[in-house]
């Protein structure tokens, strides 16, 4: 079985093939993110505490978080779902993938070094690799360098070189994101601005429209009762002449 073992504090990667069945065997039956020590691989790996991250079988198919057993299993995965591509919107697709159980079927399992032990494994622990790509939103880029908000993030922001034969070399950056500038500024001030008279409008359209119906509504109040003395009126004349025939 191979180990695909890396070291994120230093950005290496390493990977090495066991032939013992029996430096293996602590690993076995352990589940994804496990944390386990790894001095059965040898004395130079003594203190050293690793993290099974993940692994792939000898046909090629993934550990999937999540799935308690150490076979093979067929599932409908969507958009979201590890060991899953999506390639149309909206598609599922079933696929073959392996539990997160560690078995002797794997012929690679990644493990992830979570604390280093006495001795500099070589090629693993005993250098650092630069950076390639560093942070792109501007309030990243302050954590990086503990910047403030006075000091100018663009002046931090780690570039690379970038060379093409028969044209001369360049620095590349990338574009920072979220960055305030004083037209982010201006666009805000007026998305503000606008906002406000929006409400400055709606509050006047409110008054005047309450004026309206408060007039619509005494209008109407007063024809009403227009209308009721001119019935009492007519009502009291009916009996009247109707009083005087009598007589």
């Amino acid at each position: 079985m191979k180990l695909n073992i890396s070291y994120p504090a230093t950005g290496c990667q390493k990977k090495i093939e066991i032939e013992d069945e029996h430096k293996l065997t602590p690993f076995f039956e352990k589940r994804m993110s496990t944390e386990m020590t790894a001095e059965s691989l040898g004395d130079e790996w003594k203190g050293y505490v690793v993290r099974i991250s993940g692994g792939n079988d000898k046909q090629g198919f993934p550990m999937k978080q999540g799935i308690l057993t150490n076979g093979r299993v067929r599932l409908l995965l969507s958009k979201g779902h590890s060991c899953y591509r999506l390639r149309r919107k909206g598609e599922r697709r079933r696929k073959s993938v392996r539990g997160c159980i560690v078995d002797s079927n794997l012929s690679v399992l990644n493990l992830v070094i979570i604390r280093k032990g006495e001795q500099d494994i070589p090629g693993l622990t005993d250098k650092t690799l630069p950076r390639r790509l560093g942070p792109k939103r501007a309030s990243k880029i302050r954590k990086l360098f503990n910047l403030s908000k006075e000091d100018d993030v663009r002046h931090y922001v780690v570039k690379r070189p970038v060379t093409k034969e028969g044209k001369k070399p360049k620095m590349k950056a990338p574009k920072i994101q979220r960055l305030i500038t004083p037209q982010v500024l201006q666009r805000k001030r007026h998305r503000l601005s606008l906002k406000k008279k929006r409400r400055e409008k709606s509050a006047k359209q409110a008054a005047e429209y309450a004026v309206l119906l408060a007039r619509k509504t005494k209008e109407a109040k007063d024809r009403k009762m227009e209308s009721k003395r001119r019935r009492l009126s007519s009502l009291r004349e009916s009996m009247r002449k109707s009083e005087s025939s009598e007589k």
